[in-house]
């Protein structure tokens, strides 16, 4: 080894440098290490007892947080309302407005008979994005079928069985210990897309804005068929309430994922994206790779659909629609069932196509030729979609892509793909386990055994309280045609998970027909990856209180985190996992007072009762409780990281 020169400059010059060594390190291991989030837990929030409690929607759950280093923090969760529908929040045109005001195609507010403006009594959808360092909001108002004077819309003479719809956008500010408030708040105007119709539930974008659904069931049906009559009411209503006769509605126009995209400066643009399909959508949810979507299709004889976009985060760019075929493979039917996933190509379309084709004047007609009696002659096949009533389409040449973005789910139908769901609600996506849960609201009618249609993949016993299926996704797979599905999240199976099946029972002293210690009637799905917990919300008939609930995916610990206003829907469920160091579970109310038709008279003659003292009546001497909704959250909640 060589010698090292002990000069007097080079020593001092290394020990200098060695005590700065041995300094940084110790100064490193000094460092307190900060632990980080592992996992969460809730308790549950107790059933309702008193009528006051039943009236309130409330949490008093606890979330227990394990950190890295084997801690655990409790924080005691609490509902808090951003602002109810009647609140004067809305500002338009100079004025101030009811929140859930409804407007025309001018933004003139809509008048009922009685001279009162309509009011939506039916909070749904939330956004709550970050713009720009400012929490934007985004809301839905989701229908509108109950007077001022209590009367149910269409009862009364001379008026429309619903409204055209409308979304609002608030700007939020964030206090220090994380309560949120409405900073400012406008409702958006839909005139460039023809209005709105029935907007339901929604979700958040990979490119972070919002996606709400469109149900248009009403609009769906055959000239002639049962239910045409809807169709007609629903037409009447959007061209002499929103457009004032100015123009004639068309059923082309609604039913659509719709886009709203807000700016810090309170701006937005708004977008129905046509080329992804025609449908009743309770929601549709974008995979985080930007291009295959997922929607809930509501109502009886409805499909599972699936759409893959051409170029991440862009779906306008065009894409190709696939609807699921059910091939079961539980015998017996039993317990939900399960099934193996076989996806059918519709066809493929950009915006720019999907939209020339209903500013052309598309009608129904030019894209099939219907039959309401039997047809048996080639390119004739038997269908039902959105009905019970069977109904013979044959597609005309040409009309292949019209039929696949126009008339979706009945092409599905056409195609040989599964229209027998009841009740498609929320979707919503586990990427870590690659996963697709799929609510079912009710399992009855098209989806039993020998339900009389004209085929029967679907062969279930009866469950009214319905279940949340579980789908896994893989990568590679093909469609039915033996063509390539360009998404790595196809789904290939379908099965229930035991706590996400609903529990019907013999009415109890409350009238409740299924089990309160389960979901009954799932509704609204999100699934956060950071605490791994599916949260669902019920619409249920059969709670005399519907709830949100928990369920961690790992433990299977299914747990009741809030309570809603008794005869209300929860709605709007969304988990922030972090904005600005808190965490918020959005959750709405929607039709309160909408009591169950199994609910003991007894206890109903007390909820309004009670009501009445909470709440008060109008001055028709309508019960203020059943015209309020609220928009809100669950909050106490740090930020999940």
């Amino acid at each position: 080894m060589p010698q090292i020169a002990r000069h007097p400059l080079v020593l001092s010059t290394l020990a200098a440098a060695i005590a700065l060594s041995l300094s940084a390190c110790s100064d490193d291991d000094n460092d307190p290490v900060v632990p980080t989030f592992q996992s969460i837990a809730f308790s549950a929030t107790p059933v309702a007892k008193t009528e006051a409690e039943m009236l309130e929607t409330y949490s008093s759950s606890e979330a227990t947080i394990t950190y890295s280093d084997g801690s655990t923090k409790k924080f005691p969760l609490n509902y808090q309302t951003l602002f109810k529908n009647t609140d004067q929040t809305n500002q338009s045109g100079g004025k101030k407005y009811a929140a859930a005001q409804l407007f025309d195609h001018k933004m003139a507010p809509i008048i009922d008979p009685n001279g009162d403006p309509v009011v939506a009594e039916t909070a749904d959808a939330n956004s709550l994005l970050m713009i720009d360092g400012k929490l934007m909001l985004v809301n839905h108002w989701e229908y509108d079928d109950v007077l001022a004077d209590g009367e149910d819309a269409y009862k009364v003479a001379n008026w429309y069985s619903r409204m055209p719809m409308s979304m609002n956008l608030s700007e939020i500010t964030q206090a220090a210990d994380g309560k949120l408030s409405v900073a400012s708040q406008k409702p958006i105007d839909f005139a460039s897309v023809n209005g709105g119709w029935i907007f339901c539930f929604g979700s958040q974008t990979p490119w972070n804005t919002h996606l709400g659904g469109e149900e248009d069931y009403d609009l769906y049906f055959v000239p002639g068929e049962k239910s045409y009559s809807t169709t007609e009411a629903g037409l009447k209503a959007m061209t002499e309430v929103y457009f004032r006769n100015t123009k004639t509605a068309n059923p082309y126009h609604y039913g659509y994922a719709t886009e709203v995209a807000p700016k810090a400066d309170g701006s937005y643009t708004v977008e129905k994206l046509y080329n992804m399909g025609r449908g009743t959508w309770e929601a549709a949810i974008f995979a985080k790779d930007g291009r295959t979507a997922f929607f809930g299709d509501d109502g009886s004889y409805s499909g599972m659909f699936m759409f893959v976009g051409d170029k991440a985060n862009d779906p306008k760019a065009g894409g190709t629609i696939y609807a699921a075929r059910w091939d079961q493979t539980a015998a017996d039917g039993s317990d939900g069932g399960s099934a193996k996933i076989v996806w059918v190509k519709l066809g493929s379309a950009t915006h720019a196509e999907a939209k020339a084709l209903i500013d052309s004047g598309i009608t129904l007609g030019d894209i099939f030729e219907t039959s309401l009696t039997e047809q048996t002659g080639d390119g004739w096949k038997a269908t039902r979609a959105g009905s019970s009533q069977t109904v013979w389409i044959k597609l005309k040449p040409g009309m292949e892509k019209a039929a696949a973005v126009l008339e979706t789910r009945r092409y599905a139908a056409y195609l040989g793909a599964t229209t027998e769901f009841t009740k498609g609600e929320g979707v919503a996506i586990n990427h870590g386990d690659k996963k697709l849960y799929y609510a079912m609201s009710r399992i009855e009618g098209s989806m039993k055994a020998s339900d009389g249609g004209p085929v029967d993949h679907i062969r279930l016993k009866e469950n009214k309280a319905g279940a949340t299926y579980t789908l896994p996704m893989v990568a590679s797979q093909k469609d039915s045609a033996g063509g390539a599905i360009n998404s790595e999240y196809v789904p290939t199976m379908a099965m229930v998970e035991d706590q996400l099946l609903g529990r019907p029972i013999s009415p109890d002293a409350n009238g409740n027909s299924a089990d309160v210690n389960f979901i009954a009637n799932t509704d609204n799905l999100f699934y956060s990856e950071k605490m791994r917990t599916l949260f669902i919300g019920e619409d249920s008939g059969m709670h005399v209180n519907n709830y949100v609930w928990a369920y961690n995916v790992d433990t299977k610990a299914l747990t009741r985190i809030l309570n809603v206003a008794a005869g209300g829907e929860a709605t709007g469920l969304q988990v922030v996992e972090d904005a600005k160091g808190f965490a918020y579970i959005m959750s709405n109310t929607q039709h309160q007072g909408d009591w169950i038709s199994t609910q003991n008279a007894d206890l109903t003659t007390k909820l309004e009762a009670e009501a009445e003292k909470l709440y008060g009546k109008n001055k028709y001497g309508t019960l203020n409780y059943r015209l309020t909704a609220q928009v809100g959250y669950v909050g106490g909640l740090p930020a999940i990281k």
